[in-house]
């Protein structure tokens, strides 16, 4: 039998099943008979207690990793307790205002950002992480100002106000005439529309002929899009804090873990896609190990909560990233109350601290 369900342990199995993944997860430890029979929370002889820790791990619950030592939980064991034994504690007022206090810190977005997932770091022993909101301003003009015979210097304005400036080569032959040309085009296909929007609609007007721009004018506007296509795939879109965490008392008996796990931080793009994986949730998602590909390999839990905007649509997700043993029912209303807190900083603020 594996994966067995609540209703078909015994009481006494739940209690001892509990007490076992409470010790782990305080200790990252087996927890053996001797340590149960004489914590005094069970009333069971070190035999007794042996019998059901076998009864656990033949039920795939529990697992020995070496034949003379306790138990520990199995990530099917510790989705049962996630799911149908845990119980939350809230975050003590002193961890909510440590959160805060990172989110009220000023200066840009991405610094208070910075903050509050260096304070859910430190709060909950993992690696604090924060898919920074991709900005879909919507666009009014999009200009070219000579610099010189081969650069110009492209000019975007959004509706929001902000002007963002790209420096680019120009194109054999482009005189004042095609700046101008390809200006005027741009801002009448990018007004009111997203950067991506625009993008998706000019370039298949002009792999279609449909453009009325001729062909150095047509390469301007290419050049022009590509700057800013390539400067915002390259942006950062997570904020990573605390990975040091990971290199605990406990982790140093399985260095080759941490290793991985540390390896598979530096995939920024592949992070953000498990983090994405919890943006339609209501609350914090928990992936526990080998639930996740990404993190597969070292055995890695990640607990992550989707935050929105006054409008109530998602704009990022925060997360802890660390191992199995996380404490989770301290975690999951931490990071559910970062969330709430990152929700209500953009419901006030927006995008204003850039």
């Amino acid at each position: 039998m594996t994966g067995a369900t609540l209703s078909e342990l015994s009481a006494r199995a739940r209690d001892i099943f509990r007490l076992v993944v409470e010790g782990y997860i305080a200790s990252g430890l087996p927890v053996g008979s001797k340590t149960l029979a004489g914590s005094g929370a069970v009333n069971l002889s070190p035999a007794s207690i042996r019998s059901v820790l076998q009864e656990l791990q033949d039920a795939g619950l529990l697992a020995a990793p070496h034949t003379s030592a306790g138990r520990m939980p199995t990530e099917i064991g510790l989705r049962l307790f996630v799911d149908g034994i845990m119980q939350v504690a809230e975050p003590s007022m002193a961890e909510r205002e440590q959160i805060e206090r990172g989110l009220a810190s000023g200066g840009t977005i991405e610094a208070a950002l910075a903050a509050a997932s260096s304070a859910l770091s430190e709060l909950s022993a993992g690696a604090g992480v924060i898919m920074v909101p991709r900005r879909e301003a919507r666009l009014v003009q999009l200009s070219f100002v000579p610099l010189g015979p081969a650069r110009a210097l492209a000019v975007m304005v959004a509706e929001d106000g902000s002007v963002e400036n790209r420096v680019l080569d120009l194109p054999a032959m482009a005189g004042a005439g095609t700046l101008e040309q390809a200006s005027n085009y741009l801002t009448s296909r990018l007004a009111g529309r997203t950067l991506a929007e625009a993008v998706a609609m000019i370039r298949a007007e002009i792999a279609g002929g449909r453009s009325a721009l001729d062909a150095v004018s047509a390469d301007l506007v290419q050049r022009g899009l590509a700057v800013w296509s390539i400067d915002a795939a390259q942006r950062p879109v997570l904020v990573v804090r605390g990975q040091a965490n990971l290199l605990d008392e406990a982790a140093l008996h399985d260095i080759e873990r941490v290793r991985l796990l540390l390896e598979e931080l530096e995939g920024a793009e592949a992070i953000a896609g498990v983090l994405d994986a919890a943006r339609e949730a209501e609350s914090a998602r928990i992936f526990i190990g080998s639930e996740n590909r990404l993190f597969s390999l070292s055995g890695s839990s990640v607990i992550a909560s989707p935050w929105r905007d006054c409008d109530g649509r998602v704009v990022g997700v925060v997360g802890v990233i660390g191992p199995t043993r996380l404490n989770y029912a301290r975690v999951v209303p931490m990071v559910d109350f970062t969330a709430q807190s990152l929700s209500k900083l953009i419901a006030q603020d927006g995008f204003s601290r850039k």
